[in-house]
């Protein structure tokens, strides 16, 4: 049986550069040019879920838990829209980098080093965000399984991931990372990819439901992501606690 969902190769990829992660020039320059998108996903269907109305804090008293919070990139604009904001990380300089940036902020987000398996707490949260970590994890099941603990019901869970399809590999791998040199080298492994359906399927086992899935595309014109019918490479889901 499963009992961690660390896997050491992964977090030591990413500590290596934890020290990049604020600089929207530097390795995480992607993610810089992917938050907008995913900040305004996230926002309008916590909105539509759970009715929200506050025009100048629009998730106020949203508790949020942000699973693989990395240096804070999301946890961060999700707390100025009036979220309580909990990150988690299993890369100690990660968690260090964030809590630094957040006090340096004035930002009172709670970050931990911790995986969601080993992370203890009594609180069960309206939102968890699994924002492209599945493909970064030991055992995405049971990762999903030790996530969707910590989700109250009628929650919302995000999981943002890559699709494990040949387009995939062309454009994430070769392209991103080898021909545009927009990732380091070995970010991603094709094999951890995963494909919509058996998101789905694994996360039915654990009481949540799909609600909606939509693709996240790189448009070259714009220079900027949007989101799309197409999900053959990046999409994200909205599952909902029964």
């Amino acid at each position: 049986m499963k009992t961690n969902t660390i896997n050491k190769k992964e977090i030591e990829k990413f500590s290596k550069i934890a020290e990049e992660w604020w600089n929207p020039e530097g390795k995480f320059k992607p993610l810089h040019k992917f938050n907008p998108i995913r900040i305004s996903y996230i926002r309008d269907n916590i909105i539509k879920t759970f009715k929200l109305n506050n025009k100048k804090k629009p998730l106020d008293k949203i508790k949020v838990l942000d699973i693989g919070c990395g240096g804070g990139l999301l946890s961060e604009p999700i707390y100025r829209l009036g979220a309580e904001v909990t990150g988690i990380d299993a890369s100690h300089k990660n968690v260090e980098i964030a809590k630094l940036h957040a006090k340096k902020n004035s930002l009172n987000i709670k970050y931990f080093h911790s995986s969601p398996e080993k992370f203890k707490t009594k609180v069960k949260f309206d939102v968890i965000l699994n924002m492209e970590i599945v493909e970064h994890v030991e055992d995405v099941d049971f990762f999903l399984k030790t996530s969707s603990k910590l989700l109250k019901k009628g929650g919302i869970m995000f999981v943002a991931t890559l699709n494990k399809t040949l387009k995939s590999y062309v454009f994430a791998i070769i392209g991103a990372e080898y021909i545009l040199r927009w990732l380091p080298i070995g970010t991603h492994e094709w094999e951890k990819f995963v494909k919509p359906e058996d998101l789905i399927d694994i996360l039915k086992k654990y009481n949540l439901k799909l609600e909606v899935l939509e693709g996240m595309k790189f448009n070259l014109i714009k220079d900027k992501w949007i989101v799309s019918s197409d999900t053959s490479i990046n999409y994200i889901g909205k599952f909902i606690k029964n």
